[in-house]
């Protein structure tokens, strides 16, 4: 595989990543809102969409990517305790702590 592939892929699965996650948290957020007692939902709806949006700004990925990390895996540990294993959200976090260690695949690439 060519740095150039490795790039583009790299890329390819920051920005559907963060994509993904906005989309579906705005989706959350508006079911939230339109249902009643679902105003925790609401709230994490809200904080996912944003810590997604700061993740796909190269500037702000870190702090996005860590915010989605913990999101994530509290995300997971809620269901557990409530007997469920949603596996999506390990992933996403394992993705999302990919793309945080790694940094942000945007800058140029550093002349050989």
């Amino acid at each position: 595989m060519t740095d150039l592939n490795l790039r583009r892929s790299f890329i390819a699965l920051h920005l559907t990543l963060g994509l993904v996650i906005a989309f579906e948290g705005v989706r959350a957020l508006i079911h939230a809102l339109g249902a009643a007692h679902h105003g925790h939902l609401a709230v994490v709806a809200a904080v996912e969409t944003v810590a997604a949006l700061l993740f796909l700004w190269p500037r702000t990925m870190r702090v996005g990517g860590v915010a989605l990390v913990v999101i994530f895996l509290t995300a997971v540990l809620v269901h557990a305790v409530r007997g469920q294993f949603p596996a999506e959200f390990l992933v996403y976090a394992a993705a999302a702590l990919y793309v945080t260690l790694h940094g942000s695949a945007w800058r140029p690439a550093p002349p050989p």
